[in-house]
């Protein structure tokens, strides 16, 4: 096993450390954390964590197939965070017997059997039925339902941006033709985020971000990305989802064989509804966090698929809007919101108390600097945080700072903020997805 490479300079801890009875989380237990490279020959990273949050490199496992590097196929540049403006490429089955993730590259997606000490064998790999055009493809977001055995995968480019995989009891995929778009009769050229399975598997609820890709609308001199193109009237138009339609949030009623209904466009409340959080133990309501509308907002889903959207909360934008308050993990208590400014480079939290939720700590942790080559929507120069992933105790939160080469760990306090645990080296700008237990 390889040295770990975490820091714990602030708390004066050793380098190297292993499972200490001395400083242990409230279970005194640690567990496994997985990423993927997205590198043009994609892996798969297994950390072992310990128990004090601290985390050591296990293995890489190859995916088979390949990643986009740190190409960034959304805006078309040669290296940038955030390939797909996506979340959710890493995820795993609730009972832990496979992991699956995205290869964006090549457009497959890989599964892996996991065995009791978190290792993991690659078991199959399949494509997702998109072709490939130009430098990349876009599968970005994986859901999956286990009662069906039904995977389903997002794109970031469509028409057929939602494609379907079933999975077999021994994790192997088989392609299936059917073929769904978050796009409307108005806008062809929808780019939707991620998609998330409600609680009782009724319905599949994907996030938009933009009506028009932005490497379509172009950058700025500065390298950030332009957020207006001529509307058909030749007058500007925001290319940002929900902003001003309210059509940000696409429902697909699942079928009692896995497919997918007819897509219903919603109210998202605000613009750009990225990332859908959904609660643990309130499995009607989610939060929703806004890249270009600055905040999170509590919606709720009846029975019959219909979403009801809270104001947005929003956090402090003194740096410029848009802040892309992205990423969300929610404490396993539901009490505690965690979301990652991408253009801000750190995490802001918050308290979801009944049906409130307000800032607790704005930012949560000090910015982490990447080399200054990256800008977000804002302007402002970011290390181009993308996912986080807190831990089943609620005790440590991952994040991803793809622009600086690190993957850090948070010890979580009761007020909100954050304390740097845990700081290890990663791949430049191409990583995504995290999951683990």
């Amino acid at each position: 096993m390889p040295k770990d490479m975490s820091t714990s300079k602030e708390m004066g801890m050793p380098k190297e450390m292993g499972m200490s009875k001395e400083m242990s989380t409230p279970n005194g237990r640690g567990g496994h954390l997985y990423m993927q490279t997205n590198e043009v020959k994609n892996a798969v990273v297994h950390y072992h964590r310990s128990a004090t949050g601290t985390l050591t490199e296990v293995e890489r496992v190859a995916t088979g197939a390949a990643g986009s590097g740190t190409f960034k196929p959304i805006s078309g540049q040669e290296s940038a965070p955030n390939a797909f403006e996506g979340a959710g490429s890493v995820i795993l089955s609730p009972d832990r017997r496979f992991l699956f993730t995205t290869n964006g590259g090549d457009n497959c997606v890989s599964s892996f059997s996991v065995s009791h000490d978190g290792r993991l064998t690659l078991l199959d790999v399949k494509p997702t039925g998109n072709a490939v055009e130009g430098k990349s493809g876009t599968a970005k977001s994986l859901a999956y339902c286990p009662s069906k055995g039904m995977l389903y995968v997002v794109h970031s480019f469509g028409p057929h941006h939602i494609r379907l995989m079933s999975v077999s009891s021994d994790g192997k995929l088989t392609p299936r033709m059917e073929r769904y778009t978050a796009n409307t009769p108005e806008k062809t050229h929808r780019v939707p985020t991620m998609g998330v399975l409600s609680p009782d598997e009724k319905f599949f609820l994907v996030g938009a971000t933009f009506d028009v890709p932005i490497a379509i609308s172009g950058t700025y001199p500065d390298g950030s990305p332009v957020l207006w193109v001529p509307g058909p009237d030749g007058k500007p138009k925001f290319v940002a989802s929900n902003a001003p339609d309210p059509d940000g949030i696409v429902i697909f009623r699942v079928n009692a064989d896995g497919t997918l209904s007819d897509p219903s466009f919603q109210d998202g409340g605000g613009a750009s509804p990225f990332y859908i959080a959904l609660l643990h133990n309130r499995p009607d309501t989610f939060i929703v966090g806004y890249a270009v509308a600055d905040g999170v907002s509590m919606c709720r889903i009846d029975e019959d698929g219909r979403i009801g959207v809270g104001k947005v909360v929003p956090i402090n934008t003194r740096r410029g809007a848009a802040a892309e308050l992205c990423w969300l993990s929610v404490s396993p208590d539901d009490r505690l919101l965690y979301g990652t400014a991408f253009g801000y480079s750190n995490v802001s939290t918050f308290h979801i108390d009944g049906l409130e939720i307000r800032v607790a700590k704005d930012p949560a942790c000090p910015d982490v600097e990447g080399d200054g080559t990256f800008r977000g929507l804002c302007g402002d120069v970011s290390s181009g945080p993308s996912d986080n992933w807190i831990s089943p105790d609620g005790s440590f939160l991952y994040q991803i700072y793809g622009n600086a080469s690190k993957l850090v760990g948070y010890a979580t306090q009761p007020d909100g903020s954050l304390d740097e645990v845990a700081s290890v080296k990663i791949p430049y700008n191409s990583p995504q997805g995290l999951a683990g237990f």
